[in-house]
């Protein structure tokens, strides 16, 4: 059987929590995966292998008021070990899922729930989580994935606004807040984390080699994007700063 990567565990999590109706994230504020449901919140730890840092990544998510599961590939033997691991997580009250991997359509696999939890819950961690989810219009992580930067709420709104301003030129805030580039543009402009953008003249802003660059590193994702705000960029020179 070829061995799974931790990566390939997401693909089947995600799409059995999104048919059971929960709104799916990958990588927020370091969980592997958020999925919420109305008002319940889902936390999933993803490893090839029930081992010693899946056990400390989970119990660390145990500070947020969620339901928190530990995900791992079904072992092809539930010898005395693997028997012995199942008791070790029911203690720390965390849940089991298990990744069916040996069928031709991989499917997930409930082992046990997690039980109520006596520890105490970070409510600003809590918040943290939601609010990044909810400004998340895309998904555009891949749960397990360690090598590819990871798209936050922020980056995925500074990338909105490289696509934007590589379709139209350089343009005003309020222009490209009303194309869709969301409340914080003028923040996000100004402010210039990434190095993307550069003010040209009094209000006017364009992109910068760095940011024009990002819509390549990026390509995967700006292809999603651009379904929302429509054409592909036309890449066009680089802007003098």
């Amino acid at each position: 059987m070829t061995e799974w990567r931790e990566s390939d565990l997401f693909p089947p999590l995600r799409d059995w929590l999104e048919a059971n109706g929960y709104q799916v994230h990958a990588e927020v504020k370091h969980a592997d995966i958020a999925a919420r449901r109305g008002e319940e919140l889902v936390l999933i730890e993803m490893k090839r292998s029930i081992n010693l840092d899946l056990l400390l990544q989970a119990v660390e998510r145990q500070s947020v008021e969620a339901s928190v599961y530990v995900a791992v590939p079904r072992p092809e033997l539930e010898d005395k070990r693997f028997r012995q691991l199942c008791r070790l997580l029911k203690r720390l009250t965390l849940g089991l899922i298990l990744v069916v991997t040996d069928s031709p359509a991989p499917r997930v696999e409930i082992r046990f729930h997690p039980l109520p939890s006596p520890r105490r819950r970070d409510k600003g961690k809590t918040q943290a989580i939601l609010s990044e989810m909810a400004e998340r219009s895309l998904n555009l992580n891949q749960g397990g994935v360690n090598r590819i930067p990871l798209v936050t709420a922020y980056r995925e709104q500074a990338l909105l606004l490289a696509v934007l301003l590589a379709n139209q030129g350089a343009t005003s805030p309020c222009k490209l807040r009303a194309a869709g580039g969301g409340a914080k543009t003028a923040a996000i402009l100004r402010d210039n984390h990434y190095g993307w953008f550069v003010r040209v003249s009094r209000g006017v802003y364009d992109l910068t080699p760095v940011g024009q660059q990002a819509l390549t590193d990026y390509s995967p994702l700006v292809k999603i994007i651009q379904g929302k705000v429509g054409e592909l960029p036309t890449l066009r020179p680089d802007v003098s700063t």
